[in-house]
């Protein structure tokens, strides 16, 4: 059975811990994809509530990005409206009432590309347009790597972006419109990202995925350095008051621990 359908998931099933300590899940993405490589293809709201109603107590969950229904025509940076466009008519459907008390998609966290600077600014306005009472900021994926079977699209061979001048230009546009700045990278640009919250300290950070760790490929041949490079990233960057970290995507199969490969 392939792994990450409701199928797999429920194979192993977990007591509910504290069910009534009210939850807001700061991390999901929607999604309808036609591509071989995802397992669960269709990610709506529909099979959002059936996971958030499967015994915790979640009142609310925060959108973000996945490159999910971008508009397929006009300017190239203006694309990523068009998934705003879609998570806000279905936070408002969630909004309703008629699917119960849980707000889904009460944060939209959308994408906008930083290494435009200054031209950035007219992308965030059209993104905080499209969702006016709940977009938060963007997520930027940064998830460069020399080994290129590694490097997670868009930003494959896009390396040290956030030492680049254009890209904190819009990092800083972004902090003075009061909107958050999520970061996806590997632990080895740890380091750089504190570099980037120190550079622009009136910017909210928040750190995706532990900082994630890399432990397959050429990372698993020598585990101890690279945990321990790991844990020198965190250190430095636990250090910048204006960043914040998700504790998640352990399971996801770049972090080494093959459960994915449970029967």
């Amino acid at each position: 059975m392939p792994y990450g359908g409701n199928d797999w998931l429920a194979q192993t099933m977990e007591e509910i811990l504290e069910p009534g300590l009210p939850i807001c899940d700061p991390h999901h993405h929607l999604w309808d994809r036609r591509i071989s490589r995802v397992p669960y293809q269709r990610y709506l709201l529909d099979e959002l509530l059936n996971d958030v109603s499967s015994g915790h107590n979640v009142r609310s969950t925060v959108f973000i990005e996945a490159e999910s229904m971008m508009r397929d025509s006009g300017a190239i940076e203006m694309r990523s409206v068009g998934e705003v466009e879609f998570v806000q008519g279905a936070a408002a459907a969630s909004a309703s009432g008629i699917y119960g008390d849980i707000r889904a998609a009460a944060g939209i966290v959308g994408s906008a590309d930083l290494n435009l600077g200054k031209g950035v600014k007219p992308v965030l306005e059209a993104l905080q347009k499209a969702s006016p009472n709940r977009f938060r900021g963007i997520r930027h994926r940064l998830t460069w790597d020399p080994h290129t079977n590694l490097a997670s699209t868009p930003s494959a061979g896009i390396r040290g972006q956030m030492q680049q001048e254009q890209f904190r230009i819009g990092a800083q546009i972004l902090a003075d419109m009061g909107m958050t700045f999520e970061g996806w990278l590997y632990h080895h640009q740890l380091l750089e990202l504190a570099e980037l919250a120190r550079a622009v300290p009136s910017l909210t950070i928040i750190l995706n995925h532990i900082g994630g760790l890399l432990r397959i490929g050429p990372y698993s041949e020598n585990d101890k350095d690279t945990v321990s490079q790991w844990k020198e990233g965190i250190a430095a960057v636990a250090e910048c008051p204006n960043v914040v970290i998700k504790l998640g995507g352990m399971g996801m199969p770049i972090m080494g621990f093959d459960w994915h490969l449970r029967e």
